[in-house]
C-alpha cells in the first residue's frame, strides 16, 4: 500500500547560476553546477517521500547513464521504483537548466529523448488501487488517462499538475478526470484564453475537479473549492532558484491532505516548503523534511502552525 502512486516526468537535470539569461549571440559562463534529479511528478514524489510518504513511481527511462541516475536518485529518496519501465536503446530525458543569479529565476533546455511513452499495459496490476492519491502531469497522456480511470473506479483522489507543457487538445480529457486541479498561471492563461484569474478558474471549475488551485510564484496561491475562493500569499524567502518550487508545492500540499488536515493548512504548510526548496540551488537539494518546515513556521505570521 503507497500513500501515493506518481505517474510522469522525471528527468536529471543539470543546473547552473549565470549573470543573466543569454540573448542571441550571446555568451555567458555557467558556475556552481549540480546534477540533481527533476520533472514534475518525479520531483513531487521526492518531496512525498523526504516528508514521510510511502510513494511509488510509474514510468519510463532508457537504459543509459541518466536513465541508472534517474533510478539512483529515486532510491536515495526512498521512492519505490519498481514501476519504473527501462526501455534498451532510448535516451533518457535530461534537461539544462540556467538560473539567473540576481533574481532566482530560471531557463529551462529540454535537451530531448527517444524513450517512447509508457503503456496502459505497462502499469502493474493493482498498483493504483493500492494508494491513497495518483498524481500525474502531461507525460504519458494515454496510460495517464487509464489510470485516472482506474484511480476514479475505486474512489482514489486524481491531482493533475497542469503547466505550459501539458497544453495540448486533449488535455481536457484528463482535466475531467482530476479531483484536484493545480496549475501553474502561464498553464491556466493558455488554456481558458483569458488574462483574467477569476474566469480562468471558472471555466476550470466548471470541467469537474473539487479543488482548483493556480500558483502564482511570489504572489502566492489562488484556491477556489466548493465555491469557496481564496489567496493564501507565498512566504518571504532570500531567493536562490525556483526551480522545482511548483512541484514540491504539489509533493507537500498532497502530505497535508495525507495527514488529514483542512485544505487551507495544506496549503500554507505546501507554501512552507516551497519556499523553503527555493534558498537552494535544484528541484530536490534544498526539499525540507517534515520537522524542517515546522521549525520554518515557527514563530511566522501562519494560521495554522503557530503551535507547531
Amino acid at each position: 500500500m503507497f500513500d501515493v502512486v506518481g505517474l510522469g516526468n522525471s528527468c536529471m537535470d543539470l543546473l547552473g547560476t549565470v549573470p543573466r539569461i543569454p540573448g542571441p549571440d550571446d555568451k555567458v559562463e555557467l558556475s556552481d553546477t549540480s546534477r540533481q534529479g527533476g520533472g514534475e511528478v518525479g520531483t513531487a514524489l521526492a518531496c512525498l517521500a523526504k516528508l514521510g510518504s510511502e510513494t511509488a513511481f510509474v514510468g519510463k527511462v532508457g537504459d543509459d547513464l541518466t536513465g541508472t541516475f534517474i533510478k539512483d536518485d529515486f532510491n536515495k529518496y526512498g521512492v519505490n521504483t519498481d514501476n519504473l519501465v527501462i526501455e534498451p536503446g532510448s535516451t533518457s530525458p535530461f534537461s539544462i537548466v540556467m538560473v539567473e543569479e540576481c533574481s532566482g529565476q530560471r531557463t529551462i533546455i529540454d535537451c530531448g529523448k527517444t524513450v517512447s511513452d509508457l503503456n496502459p499495459e505497462e502499469i502493474q496490476p493493482g498498483l493504483i488501487e493500492k494508494s491513497h492519491y495518483l498524481h500525474l502531469d502531461s507525460w504519458h497522456r494515454e496510460a495517464a488517462l487509464i489510470a485516472a480511470m482506474r484511480a476514479r473506479s475505486t474512489n482514489i483522489p486524481v491531482v493533475l499538475d497542469a503547466d505550459i507543457p501539458a497544453y495540448d487538445s486533449e488535455i481536457t480529457k484528463l482535466i475531467q478526470l482530476t479531483d484536484i486541479l493545480i496549475s501553474s498561471q502561464p498553464f491556466a492563461r493558455l488554456f481558458t484564453k483569458t488574462d483574467d484569474l477569476d474566469a480562468s478558474m471558472d471555466h476550470m471549475v466548471k470541467l469537474g475537479p473539487t479543488i482548483v488551485m493556480v500558483t502564482l510564484g511570489k504572489y502566492g496561491v489562488l484556491c477556489d473549492a466548493k465555491g469557496e475562493r481564496f489567496i493564501t500569499p507565498a512566504f518571504d524567502v532570500e531567493m536562490v532558484d525556483t526551480t522545482g518550487a511548483g512541484d514540491v508545492f504539489h509533493g507537500a500540499f498532497i502530505h497535508g491532505m495525507l495527514r488529514g488536515w483542512e485544505l487551507k493548512k495544506s496549503i500554507e504548510f505546501a507554501s512552507a516548503v516551497a519556499a523553503i526548496k527555493c534558498k537552494k540551488m535544484g528541484g530536490r537539494a534544498g526539499i525540507p523534511t517534515f520537522a524542517e518546515t515546522l521549525n520554518f513556521l515557527r514563530g511566522r505570521e501562519t494560521k495554522y502552525f503557530n503551535n507547531a
